[in-house]
């Protein structure tokens, strides 16, 4: 893990009541997010990907576990500090471009408000660098599905906020649109800002700087400068990446201390069976 995070995630657990019964969308989450680096979340449908991103953003606080974002332990600060927090310190995008913006709206005017939220001048380069200079002075409804995503992603990092959350924020973009904005991401990354990007598309996750990888609300493994390493979770259990599963009948493992380590192995083969 990032030695310097800004956003870090300890034992993280949530839990939904439903009438059916609890869903645990997060079973003991440990993960640590540092400046200066794009880090992508990926994992099937129903993985915790999009509960793990509102977390982060203090759209809602976890059933158990810590979750510390700027130095401030997010359980225990009082709603205020968190609204702050969230209205200077943490830029988030969602998946459809609808939900980011006002309709009444015009580009130029989300921008202004996002920059008096934040008490910072109004800098237009941002709309230049996502390509939408040339509708500032057009609503939503005048945009098109790619246009209106860059102006949400825009109007989320006026004044280079120091955290981007961004959830599926190339789903429904055009090759185009998404090109420009995960170039955005990386650039606010170079920067300094900590980037955490939910993403099911191949072209976010190669290009980032790690992959954190969740599967049935459990962190099962992270990829780093080419290298995948499995997770060890607060209580010592190994997460075994979902494709390697099967290589253990029953669902049990031996573990065999070597000189350099451990080696896990199937049981059938320590009985000699396989």
């Amino acid at each position: 893990m990032p030695s310097e995070s800004i956003l870090r995630c300890e034992g993280v657990v949530q839990i939904y009541r439903v009438a059916s019964g609890e869903v645990h969308a997060l079973r003991g989450v440990d993960a640590e997010f540092a400046p200066a680096t794009l880090t992508a979340v990926v994992g099937p449908s129903g993985s915790g990907k999009s509960t793990l991103m509102r977390l982060l953003a203090m759209a809602e606080r976890p059933t158990g576990g810590t979750i510390v974002v700027a130095g401030v332990d997010v359980l225990s600060a009082r709603g205020r500090r968190i609204r702050a927090l969230r209205r200077t310190g943490v830029a988030l995008v969602t998946q459809r471009p609808t939900h980011n913006l006002f309709p009444h709206l015009t580009v130029r005017e989300h921008l202004q408000l996002m920059a008096r939220r934040r008490s910072v001048p109004l800098d237009l380069a941002v709309a230049e660098r996502l390509g939408i200079a040339d509708r500032l002075d057009h609503r939503p409804d005048r945009l098109s599905g790619g246009e209106q995503q860059r102006t949400a992603v825009a109007m989320a990092t006026v004044g280079n906020p120091p955290i981007v959350l961004a959830d599926e924020p190339t789903a429904e973009l055009d090759a185009h649109s998404a090109t420009i904005v995960v170039e955005h991401l990386h650039e606010l990354a170079r920067d300094g800002a900590t980037v955490v990007v939910n993403t099911h598309d191949p072209t976010v996750s190669s290009g980032a700087d790690r992959v954190l990888a969740l599967h049935h609300g459990t962190m099962h493994s992270e990829r780093h400068r080419g290298r995948t390493v499995a997770i060890i979770d607060a209580v010592g259990r190994v997460q075994i990446p979902p494709d390697l599963l099967d290589r253990f009948e029953g669902r049990r493992v031996v573990i065999e201390p070597t000189d350099t380590g451990l080696l896990l192995r199937p049981p059938s083969e320590v009985n000699g069976d396989g």
